[in-house]
């Protein structure tokens, strides 16, 4: 990679700043994960598409990268108060499951998208039950001088710390997340809980025994525990949806601060980690990004309907990660096709020998690429570099592969193994097979070859009723697709 600093955006500081490890050498990254009591929807995979572009900048820069995400199976209530119902709990009980085996279930699927996207495999996925008794430990050393006990649970009085809500742009409570929570008791609005008990005469199939009773650790208390086991604090870089950024990491920040004694956070390093990034909403104007409103917008869904999983992961990349992204059908159909318009090239290539130097041909684009992705990972001018390179002529195809592995290896679209045939997939309510369609098409080339048009516009008809659209002319060679 070029030496242009490595410039990321801080939300915490809200200003561009220079990566500078903790740790030389190395880069330390915590990224929230999901809750793990339904399917992820297309937004939320958004955030982890981001997080794997980030992770692989880092490592292509030279830095031993651990990267951790946690997987929430305990804690997460149905909404950001801190009372009502836990959402596993609340899951478990509508399919009447072990909420242990609910949350296997959408942790594997959770996990499936995960490999689709071609995002790669964490250092560590922490899973919150597993750190229970340090969750109780870190509680326990944070209560005498930031908590206060209430009958429904131990409680963070955040008038103990500097800069409480800075992060969420909060300076008094007016200004604040918008949070007045109906617990009796509290001694201010923002304050939330540490320690969740159980409620009389209840029996969760999630508890466990505390010094302030038998209940459940508070969703913001794992993510603290968890970063600073696994990074220390402080660590190099937190990564979540700008979701997070009102709510779940403020409150995050001021435990990571309680913890560690630290002081106001004009020094960032106070906060737990040195830069706080958060990626914009994937936007969906149908309203089916909500899993509140029951059917949502899932990969599996994208490839039911023909959509290679990464021809999603090129339509986030298309975006800033900071910017909102609409989601539309077209949106990715356009997204697909600039997939294949890449494969047509990159398919020539992928047999050609490994290792060549970069061509002299291609220094500036490389510039071009890398000082994209030194700007705060802008993945839209680093993807039309990799376009440009993509498009060169009287290069050679060893020279040709070395530059798109340079790319790719940051991008993660994985063109050195993507074939053509991978790209064309059955909707699952297709019913013509392949070998079908192509046998009407061969028919109707003769027929065209024959001038006998009655009969190819009858061939072309009983495709069309099948759902398949034959594309005349198509300039990248598919012939066809599955409508």
């Amino acid at each position: 990679m070029t030496d242009t600093p490595l410039k990321l955006f801080n939300s915490l500081t809200r200003r561009l700043e220079t990566f500078q490890p903790v740790h030389p050498g190395e880069a330390r990254v915590y990224s929230c994960g999901p809750t793990v009591y339904n399917y992820p929807h297309i937004g939320n995979m958004r955030a982890y598409v981001f997080a794997d572009v980030l992770g692989r900048t880092l490592t292509a820069r030279g830095y031993r990268l651990t990267h951790v995400i946690n997987i929430t199976d305990v804690g997460h209530l149905t909404d950001d108060a801190d009372a009502g119902e836990d959402k596993l709990e609340k899951a478990a009980a509508a399919k009447a499951q072990s909420i242990w085996d609910i949350a296997q279930h959408y942790t594997e699927a959770y996990w499936a998208d995960i490999k689709a996207l071609n995002i790669r495999q964490p250092a560590h996925w922490s899973v919150a039950t597993d750190y229970i008794d340090d969750m109780i430990a870190f509680a326990k050393q944070i209560a005498p001088d930031h908590c206060y006990e209430l009958p429904s649970g131990l409680y963070f009085d955040v008038s103990t710390v500097e800069d409480y809500g800075r992060l969420a742009r909060a300076q008094s409570d007016e200004e604040g997340e918008g949070r007045i929570e109906a617990v009796e008791g509290k001694r201010h609005p923002a304050d939330f809980a540490i320690w969740r008990k159980t409620p009389e005469g209840e029996k969760r199939q999630m508890e466990w025994d505390s010094p302030w009773g038998k209940g459940a650790p508070g969703w913001h208390l794992e993510c603290s525990v968890m970063g600073g086991k696994l990074l220390g604090f402080p660590f190099d870089i937190h990564t979540g949806g700008i979701d997070h950024r009102e709510i779940h990491h403020p409150n995050e920040i001021a435990q990571n601060q309680a913890f560690c004694g630290c002081g106001g956070l004009d020094d960032p390093l106070h906060s737990g980690a040195r830069i706080w990034m958060h990626n914009n909403f994937l936007v969906d104007r149908s309203g089916k990004m909500s899993k509140s409103a029951g059917e949502f917008l899932r990969l599996p869904l994208l490839i039911g309907k023909g959509y290679h999983p990464l021809a999603y992961r090129l339509m986030c990349l298309q975006a800033h990660y900071r910017s909102e992204l609409e989601f539309s059908w077209d949106g990715l159909g356009a997204a697909l096709t600039r997939l294949k318009r890449m494969v047509m090239v990159a398919e020539r290539v992928q047999d050609a020998q490994e290792g060549a130097d970069i061509h002299p041909k291609f220094a500036p684009l490389l510039d071009k690429f890398d000082a994209a992705m030194a700007d705060d990972l802008n993945t839209p001018v680093a993807l039309t570099a990799m376009e440009e390179a993509l498009a060169m002529k009287k290069v050679t195809p060893e020279a040709r592969r070395a530059v798109i592995a340079r790319m790719d290896a940051v991008l993660g679209l994985d063109l050195l193994s993507l074939r053509r045939a991978d790209l064309r997939l059955r909707p699952g309510d297709a019913t013509m097979t392949e070998e079908e369609i192509e046998a009407a098409l061969t028919r109707r080339k003769d027929a065209r070859a024959a001038r006998d048009f009655a009969a190819s516009d009858a061939i072309r008809d009983e495709l069309s009723a099948q759902g398949v659209d034959v594309m005349d002319g198509d300039p990248l060679g598919w012939e066809w697709s599955l409508g």
